[in-house]
């Protein structure tokens, strides 16, 4: 007797499911027509296919993303979840049957914060896992400006994973800070493979649900402003930090959130649309020959002239000095241009110390290379260009590794030279507003007392009243030997290890390539000397204050 199929070709599953589907539904058809279960019977019970969804964050963007795509998956029918790299012990995922990454890289091709101690573990000399059974696919995010150390992180734990036997079920891919689509490309890829394979290499023990078990795929639900929907906020404040006599210009920028919607929390980041410099613009298209008025496209598939283009929609800063032997076509000189990115930055106030207002500590970066002058692209907007009362587009980026204790009792230390002390400006403010009874102490540090000590006022009154118990400054030219915050670290390491001891969560914020590899060394030579453990010991207890998110970096 032929088996007619229920099932048709068209429908959602693989030929081995829709096989399986078409014989399990004639059977209990065959069955019914002898008094047998009908088929208003119960289906069995299906297990679904297990996925973890695992992220390297440093600033946020990973672990979103990793969160969202759990709810795409969960409605694809698999059994998503997601765990950061910290969470995880690499010997564990000989357990696991399917893994796919997202990690960020930051510094100089550094692992993030909370991959560290997971990448040391895939490469421990003869304890290093053996992952022959796990299936893996990683996405890598990045920032092409930082050249042949793009992706880093992610570039060494996709080739690493495949060292240890782990075989790669969809190709790594590397995203640039516009990241959107082709994470959802790699995503689709991912879930394409994993779907195909079946259920059995997959991990599952039984076959496919039927149709109606399948739920939808997760919506990402509208939240007002975000990055593809700025807020326009209005420059209410613009005020000069430094003193007269400074080699640098460091501004206090406010903007108003008034009827925004737009909630922050101390940590977080603002996320500001700039413009290139018309000055620059007209350098760039003088230098090319090309002529400022020429019609051409605009990211968003509209056209605009050259100049209103290069102004408002692409990158120019690689192009200043750049003089090509033929001028080329406009639309050829726009196709090679990455869309005008907005630029983060560390929040400097506490929402309830100023409502709806956010502040930020900005440095204008002005500086000459080659003859050619060089301008920060959205500093300078901010401290140049913008008039107080003008609007840009602004969007709040989340940093939920990056916040003051939730037990308001344990004790803050804050290391944050320079426009570093944006953050623990807003830390110091929330502790205020709520009245924590932690102890708070700041290491800050610039170029000169007289002209560089930036909040100076409000960071004076606060140690004056006790609110700040201890204030370290380190001005590197006030003498002749040069002065830093990681020296004043290391010159009351006593005290530093007792308020550890006591449970004190740490925290750093600035330069990513020195100062924050300077303190953390000097932070594992304090443990190490005052603890008294090894150098292994002292590496263990860092990674422990991570873990237990004690030690955290809003580093650049």
């Amino acid at each position: 007797m032929t088996t007619v199929p229920i099932i048709p070709e068209s429908a959602p599953f693989t030929s081995d499911q829709r096989a399986w589907l078409n014989g399990f539904l004639a059977g209990i058809l065959s069955q019914g027509q002898s008094g047998a279960p009908a088929l208003g019977s119960p289906a069995p019970a299906v297990e679904k296919l297990p996925l973890l969804i695992a992220f390297g964050s440093q600033s946020g963007n990973a672990e979103s993303l990793a969160k969202k795509l759990v709810k795409e998956a969960s409605g694809r029918g698999f059994a998503a979840r997601a765990a950061g790299l910290d969470a995880l012990q690499p010997a564990g995922l000989a357990a696991e049957k399917n893994l796919i990454i997202i990690t960020s890289t930051w510094g100089e091709g550094d692992m993030p914060d909370n991959a560290v101690s997971f990448w040391d573990g895939l490469n421990q000399n003869g304890s290093s896992p053996k992952l022959d059974g796990l299936r893996y696919s990683v996405l890598a995010l990045g920032d092409l400006n930082y050249g042949d150390t793009f992706c880093l992180a992610g570039r060494k734990l996709d080739e690493r994973l495949e060292q240890l036997g782990a075989s790669r079920i969809h190709p790594r891919v590397d995203c640039d800070v516009e990241f959107d689509e082709l994470a959802k490309t790699w995503s689709e890829g991912v879930f394409k493979s994993l779907e195909s394979a079946g259920p059995a290499s997959a991990g599952a023990a039984v076959a496919a649900p039927a149709p109606a078990a399948v739920p939808a795929p997760v919506q990402e639900e509208a939240t007002g402003y975000s990055k593809k929907n700025p807020f326009p906020a209005a420059l209410i404040g613009n005020l000069e930090l430094n003193q007269q006599g400074s080699s640098k210009d460091t501004r206090h920028i406010a903007f108003s959130l008034k009827d925004s919607g737009l909630v922050y929390e101390t940590g977080d980041a603002l996320g500001v649309f700039t413009q290139n410099c018309p000055e620059v613009v007209a350098t760039i298209i003088a230098a090319h020959g090309l002529d400022p008025e020429t019609p051409v496209p605009l990211p968003d598939g509209s056209e605009a002239p050259l100049k209103t283009a290069l102004q408002t929609a692409y990158e120019v800063r690689n192009l200043l000095g750049v003089t090509p032997e033929k001028a080329p076509a406009a639309t050829d000189f726009i196709s090679g241009l990455r869309k005008l990115q907005p630029r983060l930055y560390s929040i400097a106030s506490s929402p309830k110390a100023h409502p709806d207002e956010v502040h930020l500590c900005v440095g204008a970066v002005r500086y000459e290379k080659d003859g050619v002058a060089h301008k920060g692209v959205c500093s300078t907007f901010l401290a140049d260009r913008l008039e107080v009362g003008a609007p840009t587009g602004v969007f709040v980026h989340t940093s939920k590794h990056f916040r003051v204790p939730a037990d308001a009792s344990k004790p803050m230390i804050m290391v944050g030279p320079g426009t570093g002390i944006a953050p623990f400006r807003a830390f110091l403010e929330e502790r205020e507003a709520t009245g924590a009874p932690g102890k708070n102490w700041l290491f800050f540090g610039d170029q000169k007392e007289a002209t560089d000590f930036l909040y100076r006022s409000q960071i004076q009154a606060w140690h004056k009243s006790g609110f700040l118990t201890r204030l370290d400054l380190a001005f590197s030219r006030d003498q002749a030997e040069k002065i830093y915050v990681q020296t004043r670290m290391l010159e009351h390491a006593a005290e530093l290890w007792r308020w550890l001891e006591e449970g004190a969560h740490f925290y750093v914020c600035g330069d990513a390539s020195r100062m924050a590899k300077d303190v953390d060394a000097a932070l594992h030579t304090i443990i190490q000397q005052q603890g008294g453990k090894s150098a292994d010991e002292a590496a263990a207890y860092v990674a422990d204050l991570k873990k237990t998110k004690r030690y955290a970096r809003d580093v650049y």
